[in-house]
């Protein structure tokens, strides 16, 4: 079963069965508005690896779950190898966490208070010209789609 690397967590967080998607992480206390979380971890690899690794499981047909997280023009972050569990964070249209870059380094904050035992989720943001991904996230405010419009 996926986990939290406490190493990375600010707060007390578990995986569980998510009504989203799979996978989800939860909060195990309250974690207030405007704070850290957790950071984004995994394989730091050049842009066009992670590129080639999406090709090769579209390819495939989807049999693997994407962890890539673009931290810059250059380097992505691959969370199926080495990640924190921040991976596992599923999308929401009305998210209640943000991601931010501090140099080469992704964290996700809070957007607002979160209760014990919320699902944390952060908008995913895919590119508007690519392959069309249906959202499940169930907000009123759902765009239908993870890509942005």
């Amino acid at each position: 079963m996926p986990s939290i690397d406490p190493r990375y967590a600010c707060f007390r967080l578990r995986v569980a069965r998510s009504r989203i998607h799979g996978w989800g992480v939860y909060a195990d206390e309250i974690i207030p508005a405007s704070r850290q979380v957790i950071e984004y971890t995994g394989e730091r690899i050049p842009r066009r690896v992670a590129q080639q690794r999406l090709l090769r499981i579209y390819a495939r047909g989807g049999d693997r779950k994407v962890y890539l997280r673009r931290l810059n023009s250059r380097t992505s972050i691959d969370g199926a190898r080495g990640g924190s569990g921040a991976e596992r964070i599923n999308h929401s249209c009305d998210p209640n966490l943000v991601c931010r870059m501090t140099g080469d380094r992704a964290y996700y904050f809070s957007r607002r208070r979160i209760r014990a035992g919320e699902e944390l989720t952060v908008d995913y943001r895919f590119h508007r010209d690519g392959p069309r991904v249906p959202c499940h996230c169930g907000a009123r405010t759902c765009r239908g789609t993870i890509n942005l419009r």
